[in-house]
Parts: structure tokens; sequence; C-alpha cells
């Protein structure tokens, strides 16, 4: 009979302070981090951080959040409502970037989270949710991320949507099954079920970009009237307009322009995107 181990060294190692991570990556349990007293946002809306809840429990925290050490704690930095989202998800641990304990400077923190999404080994999904944090959590413009990671601001752009996905399609991306030509194809969809029926295909299947584009645009004409009138040429200037707004929201925009006025059209992905959008317009 094997002997019994004794529970006095477990006894010993409960009476003995437990050494925290003071500097550096790690994942710490999410019962040791507060909030940021100086945090000016107190509202959070439910239905998207429910949203970001189901994608975290599908392809996980992509970005870490940002902490510092206050005695047997961390406050945040950055990252309340990936905090929030994660306990909603029933994680228990969190990635963090824990900063020194008299850590303050935003500068520094945007310049290290620039260096890190500068980095070649990141998937698409890494990319984009760094930009995402850098629009969020630190306010800088789609412009300014890309002048300061040394990238086109449609390039951005085109990253940021892939965060629209489903996660199904989400969790393809983030696995490598998918990549993100593909994925960005999948975007025009508006049937999320038939988005993540043609991502299945094209995994099962091998499908080159160019078939997922053709795919979509069979729906699309699937899904329009057999006969449509003809229609006058689109002013130059609208569809640029189009393409700007769009490059500064970070998703499709389409302008409806007539003699006496006109309407604006923006595509939101879920509650969280429109969250994101609404921040940008006020």
């Amino acid at each position: 009979m094997a002997a019994r181990k004794s529970g006095l060294g477990r006894g010993l190692d409960s009476l003995l302070p437990v050494e925290r991570p003071q500097v550096g990556f790690s994942h710490l349990p999410l019962e040791l981090i507060e909030p940021n007293p100086q945090q000016p946002r107190t509202r959070f809306d439910e239905d998207a951080m429910a949203a970001l809840a189901d994608s975290i429990r599908a392809v996980g925290v992509l970005q870490p959040i940002v902490v510092r050490p206050v005695e047997d704690k961390y406050v945040l930095i950055a990252g309340e409502r990936r905090c929030r989202a994660a306990r909603l998800a029933g994680l228990v641990e969190i990635p963090a970037v824990i900063k020194p304990e008299d850590t303050d400077d935003t500068v520094s923190l945007t310049e290290a989270l620039i260096e890190n999404v500068q980095r070649e080994d990141l998937s698409p999904l890494e990319e984009a949710a760094g930009y995402r944090q850098l629009l969020e959590d630190f306010g800088l413009t789609h412009e300014t991320v890309a002048q300061r990671v040394g990238k086109s601001r449609s390039a951005i752009t085109n990253t940021l949507r892939l965060l629209q996905l489903p996660a199904a399609i989400q969790v393809m991306v983030g696995d490598g099954s998918l990549s993100a030509g593909h994925a960005r194809g999948l975007l025009a969809l508006e049937d999320q079920a038939y988005a993540v029926h043609i991502a299945e295909r094209v995994v099962a299947e091998g499908w080159s970009v160019r078939q997922v584009e053709d795919a979509v645009k069979k729906r699309a004409a699937a899904s329009s009237p057999a006969v449509r009138p003809p229609k006058a040429p689109r002013p130059a200037a609208i569809i640029e307009l189009e393409d700007r707004l769009g490059e500064r929201l970070g998703t499709a925009v389409r302008i409806d322009h007539g003699k006496r006025g006109g309407k604006v059209m923006i595509r939101y992905g879920s509650l969280d995107d429109l969250e994101r959008i609404y921040k940008l317009l006020s």
C-alpha cells in the first residue's frame, strides 16, 4: 500500500506569502485584478459585452490586458472591456502585461503595443486585436495607427474588419486553416450562417480566394431581383466618399444620393461593433 502523503507541506505553503510576478508577461488570476479608479467609463453595454464574451469563449483573449502591481493585487491600466468579458466568459485567468508599479506613461505603453503588433509571428486576428486596442484603449485613429506601424490606412481597416466575422470563422483564421484573404472575401455576406458554410467548404475543399469571391457574387445575384432597371452611373465623388468613410469607420458604407438629399447606410457586424462605430462618430 502506498504511503499516504502528509498534508503538512500544503499547510506550511498556505502560511507563506505567495510571490506574485511584478513585471513582464504572465497569466494572472482574474480575482487579483482590480479596476482602475481613474477609468472614465463606468457603463458597458450588456449585449456588446455578451458578444465579446462569446468571442473570447471561441478564440480566447487575443490581446493581453495591461496592469501594474499594487501590494498583493494588480490595477488595470488598459483592457477593462476584455477583463469584464473574460469574467463573463467564465475564465479564471487572463493574459497580462505587467508594468512597473510607478508606470503611468501612456506614451510608453502605446509604443510598446505598436512594437508588439509589428511582430512577424502574429496571427491576423492577433494583429487586428492589437489595432483595436490602440483605437479603443489609447484613442488613436486609423490613420495614426497606419503611420505608426508603417502600413496603409486601408490595410489597417481591412485587418480590423476580420473581427466582425462570426466566431466560427475567427476560429478557422486563428488556427490557420483559413487565410485572412479568404476571410476578407466573406465579409460581404450578410447571411452569417451562409458565410460559415462557405468557410467550411473552403477549408474542406481547398478553395482559392477567387472561388470565395465568385461564391459571394453568386449569392448576391441570387438574392437580387432578376430584372433591374438601368441605373445612372454613380458620381465618382460619392464613391470616393464611401471609401473614405468606410476606412474611417472600419466597415462598409453605402451612400444613396439623390436630388433632394439621400441616406448613409453603415454596416456593423455585432452590437459590440456598433458601439465601436458610435464612439468614432461621437
